[in-house]
């Protein structure tokens, strides 16, 4: 008989629907030699039957074992698969989950390839009931790239975070002569066998593959194990699989690895119950203050140094058992960026709260001082509102009260107050809210406290289905400051509550009661439902209407009677709009309309254009673009537009200049009365415009509509002949719309560079200290180019080089900055915490280039940019035969002219690094050719010299 090379145990409990689904996704593993081993953990529902019917239809290839009484857990049933495979390897497979479709054979040839007992690749988190298919890598960094390793105290983050047992492939031999078994009678299970199975293998390979799928339904009726926090039992389970892991790691000797897994501790599993606190009874909170505080107790003191400021506030606050202080913080943790607490002020410190400031390590860890909630407008911050009392007429009527925190009394008690309450449908046909005004809000000293009486019954008028839950919102507006909260539930009890009637603008089959509901962050919302005879027959309507195969008819029902609102909102009837209504409005004389990389920034030469205007005192009426919600960052002196919104059309239909660096919606025709700067972002490398291949392979009409686009130019900035030879020529450029003044946001680092070479001295800036940058390290920027293929479809960024062995060998020596093109993102590992930051959300890139005093990039146009501060650039290009012919095309060959090493393998490129300083001293010549090529008209008044030219009386 031939002996299976995988045995893949799928275990299952009353899950006949989804059963054949994971199974069917080990039959069509593109390795062949793989059997199924389902074990039924004596279910209740067809689990058995279904399995044995897989059975009969695969004869050879499945095997169906069903235990003789519910385990409860997932052990016993993995227990048994163990026993009954053949294999040669073994993996595991939840009934709800899939296995990617090469996993087996990846990970097999990992295994025989190494010799490893022990081959773990990458798990993806599907979130099913997200209706924009989110999916989410379990802990990317750690799968980043392959590598073997001959002891997990090689890479102790592997047993600290990955703790499942699922995306793993294991050595049948070696767990049968290790004697390894997942507890019985517990749940976290996995926690256990991983960090036993990590301690054992003499050798584990990770491959940076997507294995296996976790299929996660957030919103499930019947939470699982995972999911059912607010259980006591659940967190006993999880302290006790912790003791025996600590007991595990003690036994082996691995303080090291127990240090990090204690501080992994404080920052997930704790929290993760903490945020509960606020949800749950006195007797669950005693018993699990008891539970908590005597695992805290042999937690390295150490770990507290790696948590954050509200982590290590609500671990001492339980300690004290001081629920009072330790239910906001823990409402505070759930949501981010909210302040629960009133704060407390002593001797210019600012303390979380007043309690416990006698002792000395107290004062230490409740002093947020630094978090500047002292001195932060009161509109920047997001106050915490507590619910305390709810009541209902149990019809159609509610009547609430709450207390918004009052930090430091910073609302003074001569403030006049007013404030209203708003239910808002969360999901937005039109604008669906109805406000209630407050009939008492009074100054309560920490608190300001309002009280609200809600027609629901007679106001709010859902539409049903498409509007099924709506949030609830206190607008405060307390003398000139209008503040807008969330309502958290709190202790207040909601069981009881009754669904309130409301009258449905469609019918009452679809919805005709509001039921309030606590939200995963623990705010009030309502849901719509309904009650009475027909209620069974409409929420099955209401189920299916949300996540059913009725979700298309209804909703497109709905959507067709709303369908003149929706059109008039749509990017056709927009574009309409603009040419044949706004663009018939006059020009406004003096306003100019800005935006940086299609208003995903404040940055870049039109920031730099702005602010010299600003300088000069130039009169002109500035609107900023920002693309996507509340936008950061941007100047509060300017008008600011929303992308493709009604108010951006007619401000561009309207101004006399727009000015960007990327490209304005090549929909919109520009009027002949406004001119058009274009600023461009950068010089090229790689092929830009008509040149490139995908622009070439176009059909007629779409190199038609691109060539419209960039006709809009009146003036186009360019830094050097080099790119009047490529940008202008990609783009069809007449010479004369070309202005030869170098970029404006290259002025600040001609400057920096004058400063230097006049002083002989480096200066920092404030950027160094906000990164808790040592002055004794020098400054690397790693700033890589976005990656897309040949169709253009833009790439995930993954690290080209292991950013823990950077950190390992030269940490005491650099501060690598990382800093992804803003098309993409990256994950840093937290071993590198300080010694690797990522920079990427500073989005404007010209500070950083100031701060650095090295470049790595790979085919970059930052790499002209930073010539201009004359110090060392490396080169990474590790695929640059794949980047300069495949791809893209590139214009030079970099590796003649690049002003620095060209390394094209990891190694190389710490080599290069550990040859640093004489890198610099061996390309300075090098550097002045490269600058004098590509960067010549970059003299350090590129934004005067526009400003001049167009926005002073003197220039026009």
């Amino acid at each position: 008989m031939h002996v299976p090379d995988v045995s893949v145990v799928v275990i299952v409990y009353n899950d006949a629907e989804r059963l054949p689904t994971a199974v069917q996704s080990v039959l069509d593993q593109t390795l062949h030699g793989v059997e199924v081993v389902i074990v039924d953990d004596c279910s209740k529902d067809r689990s058995y039957a279904i399995a044995q019917e897989l059975e009969a239809a695969h004869p050879g290839r499945v095997r169906a074992f069903q235990l003789p009484q519910n385990s409860g857990g997932c052990g016993a049933p993995r227990n048994h698969g163990i026993k009954q495979a053949t294999g040669a390897y073994v993996m595991f497979l939840d009934s709800d989950d899939v296995l990617e479709r090469n996993a087996c054979r990846n990970m097999l040839d990992a295994a025989e390839r190494t010799g490893s007992d022990l081959v773990s690749g990458m798990c993806v988190r599907v979130h099913l009931d997200n209706r924009w298919g989110k999916t989410t890598e379990w802990y990317p960094w750690i799968y980043a790239r392959t590598r073997t390793l001959e002891s997990i105290t090689e890479y102790p983050d592997l047993l600290v975070y990955d703790t499942l047992s699922t995306n793993k492939c294991y050595r049948r031999e070696f767990l049968l002569e290790q004697g390894l078994e997942f507890p019985v009678g517990i749940h976290y299970e996995d926690l256990l066998f991983s960090a036993q199975a990590y301690v054992a293998a003499r050798r584990i390979t990770l491959i940076p593959n997507h294995v296996y799928f976790w299929n996660v339904i957030e919103k499930a009726a019947a939470k699982s194990i995972s999911n059912r926090r607010h259980e006591i039992e659940n967190f006993a389970h999880r302290m006790e699989i912790h003791r025996r892991v600590d007991e595990l790691l003690a036994a082996k000797g691995h303080t090291e690895i127990k240090s990090a897994k204690d501080a992994k501790f404080l920052k997930h599993d704790l929290v993760l119950h903490l945020r509960d606190l606020p949800l749950v009874g006195d007797a669950y909170r005693q018993e699990f203050a008891r539970l908590a505080n005597g695992y805290l107790a042999g937690i390295d003191p150490a770990a507290y140094g790696h948590v954050t400021n509200l982590q290590a506030i609500c671990a001492y606050l339980l300690g004290k058992e001081d629920w009072d202080n330790l239910l906001p913080a823990a409402d505070a943790m759930t949501n981010k960026g909210r302040l629960t607490s009133p704060l407390a002020e002593r001797d210019g410190r600012v303390y979380w709260c007043a309690a416990h400031l006698d002792d000395a390590e107290a004062r230490r860890i409740l002093d947020v001082t630094d978090q500047g909630f002292d001195t932060t407008p009161l509109t920047s911050l997001t106050l915490g509102n507590r619910l305390t009392s709810y009541e209902d007429d149990g019809r159609g009527t509610v009547t609430l009260s709450g207390a918004v925190v009052n930090p430091l009394g910073r609302i003074r008690p001569e403030t006049e107050l007013k404030a209203s309450l708003e239910f808002r449908a969360r999901r937005q046909i039109g604008v669906r809210s109805f406000s209630f005004p407050v009939a008492t809000v009074r100054h309560a000293g920490d608190t300001i406290e309002w009280n609200v009486t809600a027609d629901i019954g007679s106001t709010v008028r859902p539409l049903g289905i498409i509007d099924a839950v709506w949030d609830v919102r206190l607008k405060l507006t307390a003398g000139g400051s209008r503040l807008t909260t969330r309502v958290s539930v709190g202790g207040v009890d909601l069981e009881k509550a009754a669904r309130l009637r409301v009258r449905p603008r469609l019918t009452r089959l679809v919805s005709d009661r509001f039921e309030p509901e606590v939200t995963k962050k623990g705010n009030l919302s309502y849901v719509l439902t309904a009650e009475g005879a027909a209620a069974v027959r409409t929420q099955t309507l209401i189920n299916s209407a949300m996540h059913g195969k009725a979700a298309g008819v209804v909703k497109r029902g709905l959507r067709k009677a709303l369908r003149t609102r929706r059109n008039l909102g749509s990017g056709e009837q927009k574009v309409k709009v603009y040419h044949e209504v706004f663009s018939k409005l006059p020009i406004k004389k003096g306003t100019v309309v800005f935006e940086s990389h299609m208003g995903k920034q404040y940055s870049d030469s039109p920031k730099a254009i702005y602010e010299e205007m600003v300088r000069q005192g130039v009169p002109f009426e500035a609107i900023w673009s920002y693309a996507g919600g509340k936008p950061t960052g941007f100047p509060k002196e300017a008008t600011l537009v929303r992308r493709w919104s009604w108010p951006y059309l007619r401000a561009l239909a309207q101004a006399e200049y727009w000015v960007d660096n990327q490209g304005f919606p090549l929909a919109l025709a520009k009027r002949p009365g406004t001119t058009y700067i274009q600023t461009w972002h950068g010089s090229a490398l790689k092929r830009m415009g008509f040149h490139e291949p995908r622009t070439k392979a176009q059909d007629r009409a779409g190199q038609l509509r691109f060539q419209a686009a960039v006709d809009r130019f009146d003036h186009f900035l360019i830094r050097s002949e080099h790119d009047a030879r490529t940008l202008a020529k990609g783009f069809r450029l007449r010479d004369e719309v070309l202005l030869r003044t170098g970029y404006p946001r290259n002025d600040a680092l001609v400057a920096a560079h004058r400063s230097e070479a006049q002083s002989g001295e480096r200066v920092r800036g404030p950027l160094a200290g906000e990164f808790g940058i040592d002055p004794e390290k020098k400054v690397l920027l790693y700033a890589p180019t976005f990656r897309a293929n040949a169709d253009g479809a833009v790439e995930g960024f993954e690290f080209p080089f292991d950013v823990e062995e950077f950190a390992d060998r030269f940490g005491d020596r650099f501060t690598l900055l990382v800093r992804t093109h803003y098309l993409n993102s990256v994950t840093l590992p937290p071993s590198v915490a300080g010694r690797v930051i990522d920079v990427s959300r500073h989005h404007d890139i010209t500070p950083l280039l100031a701060l650095a005093d090295g470049l790595i990039t790979d085919y970059s146009s930052v790499m002209f940019d930073y010539a201009v501060l004359d110090r060392p650039m490396l080169f990474f290009a590790y695929d640059y035969e794949k980047y300069a012919t495949d791809i893209r095309g590139t214009y030079f060959d970099l590796k003649e002219k690049a002003p620095g090493p060209v390394v094209a393998t990891a190694d190389e490129l710490l080599q290069a690094l550990a040859a640093f300083d004489e890198a610099d001293a061996k390309y300075a010549e090098a550097r002045q050719r490269f600058l004098t090529e590509f960067g010549e008209y970059d003299r350090g008044d590129a934004a005067a010299r526009i400003v001049e030219k167009f926005f002073t009386r003197s220039g026009k």
